[in-house]
């Protein structure tokens, strides 16, 4: 693939991503907690959809993202597609649709991992918890939310497996993300925390909210847990989590600042249909008898990739100056357009600019110089690795 088929290929991606994420048409969606925004600040603004907040009044963007990492923010995610996958042919059908290895997951463990398309693309994100040999839980991406469903309930149609979908939208999503996750969160459960592993999932009351997930995992890089709640009581959930210091609210100006040092995927920015798990950096995904036997879609181009390596790959930039956004050009030390920048931003935790972009192999080794376009300006780049922020993940001790 030369550089120019790259760049547009990219462009054409970007704009998509952005439209898809930031534009609307008709009235938005909102979460059981809207008016638990509102009341507390929160500055709402259309998401895939959805009427979500940006930020609170109480604090700035920046200083929500120092928060996070300082301490523990509490986000809505109820906008995420949650997903029951049941039956006797359930970990066939997911292993069909996606790239897991579930035959190696323990129950409770969780997995992420994309969906993929004929040609090796990525259809959407995804964590897949098995909670049984026969039952899985599954998060997906709100902005993909109708297109995941019409997928696998359509390939499942077609199929003469025996599983079922249910799609959970009585349920809300909370996210408690920080270092002081665990001693919010324990004030409001009998367990022991400090037995449940990062991609773990356990059923428990919380706050004396009865059929409570809680699982430890999230999209920020630091310890914390997803919990998924009945939506008749979500307000009160976060009411009580909020009421334990030093918990405050977060929008999603901090979780994209958070993601990105991270260096998580944004779909529709950072990965789509047009880019693979090899491409993307995701292989960690494909267990070797995944990559071995294959058997889900796609499998013969990402096998390919996985023995020939792909011509081009998701890495990680840092530089100085004005930060480069999605979109801006990415250029060799020579001045040549070999890539665009998918995710791009100011780090507050770091003191510099860090992006993420798709260039050709031979570019993307930790320590080249590049060179980023923003606006009229040439700006001094380096290939570095991610993620930008050391991830903080939870792991008991043995």
């Amino acid at each position: 693939m030369n550089c120019v088929r790259i760049l547009s290929r990219w462009k054409q991606q970007i704009v998509i991503g952005a439209r898809y994420y930031c534009e609307h048409t008709g009235e938005l969606k909102r979460t059981a907690l809207y008016d638990f925004h509102v009341s507390h600040g929160g500055r709402m603004v259309p998401f895939a959809g959805w009427s979500m907040p940006l930020q609170y009044e109480e604090l700035s963007i920046i200083n929500s993202t120092h928060h996070t990492r300082k301490a523990a923010s509490l986000f809505d995610v109820s906008h995420m597609l949650q997903l029951q996958v049941t039956g006797k042919d359930s970990l066939k059908f997911l292993e069909l649709v996606s790239v897991a290895d579930l035959q190696a997951l323990e129950n409770g463990a969780a997995t992420l991992s994309v969906l993929t398309s004929p040609s090796g693309g990525i259809l959407d994100d995804c964590i897949i918890t098995k909670d049984g040999p026969n039952s899985f839980f599954v998060v997906s991406n709100a902005g993909r939310a109708d297109h995941d469903w019409s997928h696998l309930t359509s390939l499942l149609k077609q199929s003469s497996l025996n599983a079922t979908i249910s799609r959970l939208s009585e349920r809300s999503l909370l996210a408690l993300q920080g270092p002081q996750m665990a001693s919010i969160l324990q004030q409001g459960v009998k367990g022991d925390l400090s037995k449940l592993a990062f991609m773990h999932s356990a059923i428990m009351d919380v706050f004396g909210i009865h059929g409570c997930r809680v699982s430890r995992c999230g999209y920020t890089g630091e310890d914390g847990v997803e919990v998924s709640v009945p939506s008749e009581r979500a307000i009160e959930l976060a009411s009580k989590l909020l009421s334990v210091q030093p918990a405050k609210l977060a929008g999603l100006g901090a979780r994209d600042i958070l993601r990105l040092e991270a260096g998580l995927c944004l779909y529709g920015s950072d990965i789509t249909e047009e880019t693979t798990p090899v491409e993307a950096g995701l292989t960690w995904c494909i267990s070797k008898r995944r990559a071995s036997e294959g058997g889900f879609i796609g499998c013969e181009t990402i096998q390919q990739q996985l023995k020939e390596k792909p011509t081009v790959r998701r890495i990680g930039i840092r530089s100085e100056g004005p930060p480069a956004r999605h979109g801006a050009e990415v250029l060799s030390s020579n001045g040549n357009v070999i890539g665009v920048v998918t995710s791009g931003g100011p780090s507050p935790i770091l003191g510099y600019n860090i992006a993420m972009a798709y260039l050709p192999i031979e570019a993307s080794k930790v320590g080249t110089i590049l060179q980023l376009r923003v606006r009229r300006n040439v700006l001094q780049a380096e290939v570095v690795k991610m993620p930008f922020v050391p991830t903080k993940y939870y792991k008991p001790a043995k």
